[in-house]
């Protein structure tokens, strides 16, 4: 990618940086969320960010139920330790009601199933000895044993889902629990991507000398497939500022993000910062970041812009650090940062770096079976198997060295999408 390198050779010298912490602070003021909602039914939702509160009808479970296979019984049957035998007078499986229960009887019955009237009690089959028309159970049985009580879960008029929530399988499951055929979502964000660099070819092209494959593109690609965005793709543009302000124009007219990879450095022929503060503003530029630290991002009239960096490590870690949560914002969604863990490292860092650094390193237990960060032993930011080989992305402070044992945050893949 075009560029100077400058995400690891430390030109940071006459240069304000940006602080990360106001950077993303800075991306999510800007994030204006989409506001247009359609309906989705609850089997196409999966990843798509509600629009209203959900709220139940229905308790949940509709009706006390056995929590297990057993017998129902009146625990005033069974008053002491002594065996005492029942006779079973019916048989309740799961979705059909039972008869209120006679006394000094039991009712043979399954998990799920309604506890007839005047139940009050189930015993597991584990300690039951069914004979011939009855069941000898051992006493006493406490009252509301293995009995789960109607709304024990949901009660009618309960909140089960915020407006803002990303749709999880079990947050469909949950909906679907209470009956909910369909949904009201925010659409899906509109984003438009282009890459430049005259040197990129695609996978499957011969390459000539100097040229290389535009791994950024996939890249990008899965990540914003994996985040639900509906997805404009413009490829490669020649590398030139007219290209490059006319792909960025038709971008904007089209989407309400563009992301862009490389030219946002600081090389003579790095023509996306140039094209974006031409056409509209540049309201931020360089972050206090490694990998990564040439991050453009503004506006082309009303569309949000975002330049990634050029190097293939640096735009998967700008992207997990800064484009997920703007993303996020912008759909809709409430909750945008990624679960952090404090980790102990199996590593030593022992040369302090002016910049935050994200290094791909992934959680493994040691010899101990306790979990400890390891380290890709090859941090550049051109080193694209470190990212498919890490399962997540641990922060060494600026000026900070690590010894083994020391406690380093951890952000997993998976909290990321994109994994």
């Amino acid at each position: 990618m075009p560029g100077c390198g400058c995400d690891d050779a430390g030109c940071d010298s006459g240069k304000q940086l940006m602080p990360i912490e106001d950077a993303l602070q800075l991306l999510l003021d800007s994030a204006n969320p989409v506001t247009q909602t359609e309906k989705v039914s609850l089997l196409d939702a999966q990843g798509r960010i509600l629009a209203q509160e959900l709220f139940s009808t229905i308790n949940v479970p509709p009706h006390d139920n056995s929590a297990m296979d057993g017998y129902a019984v009146r625990s005033a049957d069974l008053p002491d330790a002594q065996q005492k035998r029942l006779r079973v007078s019916q048989r309740i499986p799961a979705g059909q009601m039972g008869t209120e229960l006679e006394a000094g009887t039991a009712a043979r019955i399954f998990t799920g199933a309604p506890i007839p009237p005047g139940a009050d009690a189930v015993v597991m089959q584990e300690v039951c000895t069914p004979d011939a028309g009855g069941v000898k159970i051992s006493g006493p049985v406490a009252l509301g044993k293995n009995i789960r009580k109607a709304g024990e879960d949901i009660q009618v008029g309960d909140s089960i889902l915020k407006k803002g929530t990303k749709l999880k399988p079990q947050d469909i499951g949950l909906a679907a629990s209470v009956g909910i055929s369909e949904v009201t979502v925010y659409r899906r964000l509109r984003v438009a991507i282009f890459f430049t660099g005259d040197e990129l070819r695609e996978p499957g092209e011969t390459l000539e000398p100097g040229q290389i494959y535009n791994s950024n593109r996939h890249t990008m690609r899965g990540m914003l497939h994996n985040l639900n965005c509906e997805l404009l793709d413009l490829g490669t543009v020649q590398d030139t500022l007219e290209a490059t302000k006319s792909a960025m124009l038709r971008a904007a007219e089209e989407a309400d993000l563009v992301m862009t990879s490389g030219g946002v450095s600081v090389g003579e022929e790095d023509y996306i910062r140039l094209a974006l503060e031409q056409l509209g503003q540049l309201d931020m530029w360089r972050i206090n970041v490694k990998p990564g630290k040439p991050l453009a991002f503004g506006k082309i009239g009303k569309t949000s812009f975002l330049g990634m960096p050029g190097n293939p490590v640096s735009v998967f870690a700008t992207f997990c650090i800064f484009a997920r949560p703007f993303i996020l914002k912008k759909q809709g969604a409430t909750q945008t940062a990624a679960v952090r863990f404090s980790v102990p490292a199996a590593f030593a860092w022992s040369k302090p770096g002016k910049r935050h650094e994200y290094v791909r390193a992934r959680v493994e237990a040691d010899d101990s079976g306790r979990s400890v960060i390891k380290l890709y032993p090859h941090q550049g930011s051109g080193v694209l198997t470190s990212t498919s080989w890490a399962n997540g992305l641990a922060l060494i402070p600026a000026n900070t060295t690590v010894k083994p044992g020391d406690m380093l945050e951890f952000i997993p893949f998976s909290e990321m999408s994109v994994y």
